[in-house]
C-alpha cells in the first residue's frame, strides 16, 4: 500500500468543497452578515501577518475551537492558509463537523490580503 501525500489529500478535499479566489471570496463576505475569516495558518504565521477580519485557529485546533465560536451551522465562513492546501482540508473538516455554508480561498496569501486588507 503507499503512503498517501498532503496533496493527494488536499485534491480529495477540493472535490467536496467550495474553492474560492481572493475576490469571489470578497464578495460572499461582503454580502454576508456575520461573516467569519478562519486564517488556519500556524499562530507565527498569523501573528507576523494576518487579515484585518480575520480570526486565526491553526488548523490542527479547528475541531476543537470552532463550535464555540460559531453555533450556528448555515454562517458563511472563509477559511484561507498560505496557499489554499491547508485552507481546503479545513474547509472539508467543517463540512464533515456540518457547516453548510464553507469555502476555502484557495489563493496566495499575499493575492488575498491584497483584497481584504
Amino acid at each position: 500500500m503507499m503512503i498517501k501525500s498532503a496533496s493527494e489529500f488536499i485534491m480529495e478535499a477540493q472535490a467536496l468543497i467550495n474553492c474560492v479566489d481572493a475576490i469571489a471570496a470578497k464578495d460572499l463576505y461582503d454580502e454576508s452578515e456575520g461573516a467569519l475569516i478562519i486564517d488556519v495558518r500556524e499562530s507565527a504565521n498569523a501573528e507576523a501577518s494576518q487579515l484585518i477580519a480575520s480570526i486565526n485557529i491553526s488548523r490542527g485546533l479547528i475541531e476543537m475551537k470552532i463550535p464555540n465560536l460559531c453555533p450556528e451551522p448555515d454562517t458563511l465562513i472563509l477559511t484561507h492558509c498560505a496557499g489554499g492546501g491547508r485552507a481546503s482540508l479545513a474547509a472539508a473538516r467543517l463540512q464533515e463537523m456540518g457547516y453548510t455554508n464553507v469555502y476555502a480561498i484557495t489563493a496566495k496569501f499575499e493575492d488575498i490580503k491584497a483584497v481584504f486588507g
